[in-house]
């Protein structure tokens, strides 16, 4: 059978964009066996954005606001507008800002907060957004374990007793504190958790601090955080610390910067190297930086 050019160049390229939506679509929707955490580059704040092995979409906390969305938009393709779950370590406005604008954003499907007291506009705008989406909100109120799949869980750490509706005179030891476990590996999250926390995470027992690979070290590298104690403990291999340029509160503290080389940890910071992006495939890790 003879085929004209013309009927032979349109079966091909059906045959090539076929096979192009195929890679497209293995690429996007075909679980992948390995484990992406984000620190995004939200300035001066905390923000990580993590892709599970089973396609699941994680974000803590979104920095203030000003850079979430493009920042997203790096490690999201355009079309994916949903968001599994969201998780708000403590409603200070350089955490929760923006949480706020992805909430205008994307489908959020489920959140995990404290629910303690706070009465700035932001946060005040964030609880009302998320009661006029309807969206389940969760109250950390106990250590706990979540499972996400196969080898794969986050243990709530912190808080270990309710907090909601409560006036916390530092809200920074309100956050949730929080670890995922892939396989043999584990990544420490400690939102802004000061050294006062580090005797209750330790009492614990088996659901409290304990090595880790990576750390989203506390409160921006500040030096009422990360103490000598709690990293003789912890023992990071790798650390991350989510800060902006030129900050007025003169985060990172070299003290703090010092305490984690000395134990031989290396030190990421969003300053200096942009987002951070570790892939982990439950035994090694693979780091890439922005810069």
């Amino acid at each position: 059978m003879i085929f004209n050019k013309k009927v032979v160049g349109i079966f091909l390229t059906i045959a090539i964009f076929a096979s192009v939506g195929l890679a497209v679509f293995i690429y996007f929707y075909h679980p992948s066996p390995k484990l992406v955490i984000n620190f995004l580059d939200v300035g001066q704040g905390d923000g990580s954005f993590i892709k599970t092995p089973f396609g699941q979409n994680i974000i803590i906390d979104g920095g203030d606001g000003q850079k979430i969305l493009p920042e997203l938009g790096r490690v999201l393709p355009f079309y994916d507008r949903t968001i599994d779950l969201m998780i708000l370590t403590h409603p200070h406005e350089d955490h929760i800002g923006g949480l706020v604008k992805i909430l205008g954003r994307y489908r959020v499907q489920k959140i995990l907060a404290t629910g303690v007291a706070h009465n700035t506009p932001t946060y005040l705008a964030w609880l009302e957004a998320v009661k006029r989406k309807n969206i389940p909100l969760v109250i950390i109120d106990r250590p706990q374990e979540i499972n996400l799949g196969p080898d794969l869980k986050m243990e709530i750490l912190w808080p270990q007793a309710s907090l909601l509706n409560q006036e916390i005179d530092n809200l920074n030891n309100s956050s949730i504190v929080l670890e995922l476990i892939y396989q043999e590996q584990k990544f420490l999250f400690m939102g802004d958790a000061e050294n006062a926390l580090t005797p209750s995470l330790l009492s614990q027992g088996e659901r409290g601090l304990s090595e880790t690979d990576v750390l989203k070290v506390a409160h921006h590298g500040s030096d009422d955080a990360t103490s000598e104690e709690f990293l003789q403990i912890v023992k990071p291999k790798t650390a991350v610390i989510s800060v902006g340029k030129d900050n007025t509160f003169g985060h990172p503290s070299l003290r703090t910067i010092k305490r984690l080389e000395k134990l031989g940890a290396e030190v990421y910071r969003t300053d200096n190297n942009g987002w951070v992006k570790i892939i982990s495939d439950g035994v090694n890790l693979d780091i890439k930086t922005a810069k």
